[in-house]
């Protein structure tokens, strides 16, 4: 066996944990499906008018986190997708829609204030994303269409860009405030 060239002596970054101190933890507890739904109200017209027709897709995605208790919080990923398929009239009528709000249980330790809502609204739905992927690309074969394969979804930029628009939020609300007008409401959706 090759010899360890560095040691067992290395101090962490950041410095050695003061004494007792353990370091940051998180783990997934548990991955459930809270609610699933697939419709296909317009069947089995909708099967054959996508005959040949690509339909168009729109898709939405929304994270949400609850504080369970103080070291666990759940992590709530909703997906909606609906697909809209031409009709002969020139008109659409709807494919199918399907809605997922897949859940997952983080059992979080020692993770600081900052660094706790990135994880939650980041690395979180990253892991969550493929198998919420897989549900639905499910339910749309299962349905009697082709598999609807998601788009990786970059939620550091959703992340960054939700960062934003509350700053500029705060912003405004202060500058309202110094204005004596009343704040605007700020929707947390």
């Amino acid at each position: 066996m090759a010899e360890n060239e560095f040691g067992n002596d290395q101090t962490p970054v950041g410095g050695p944990a003061p004494e007792g101190a353990e370091g940051p933890q998180a783990g997934v507890i548990a991955q459930y499906v809270k609610d699933l739904s697939f419709e296909n109200p317009n069947a089995p017209a909708s099967l054959q008018a996508l005959q040949g027709a690509k339909p168009a897709i729109d898709v939405n995605v929304n994270v949400g986190v609850r504080k369970m208790n103080d070291e666990v919080y759940e992590v709530e990923l909703k997906i909606s997708a609906k697909a809209t398929a031409p009709t002969q009239d020139g008109g659409e009528q709807v494919a199918f829609v399907a809605e997922l709000a897949y859940g997952s249980l983080y059992g979080i330790r020692n993770v600081p204030e900052e660094a706790l809502r990135a994880f939650l609204l980041v690395q979180a739905p990253m892991m969550m994303f493929p198998f919420a992927r897989r549900i639905i690309a499910d339910a749309s074969r299962d349905g009697g269409f082709p598999p609807l394969l998601l788009e990786p979804i970059n939620f550091e930029a959703l992340f960054r860009a939700q960062q934003a628009q509350e700053a500029q939020q705060t912003g405004e609300a202060q500058a309202d405030a110094a204005s004596g007008e009343d704040p605007a409401p700020i929707s947390l959706n």
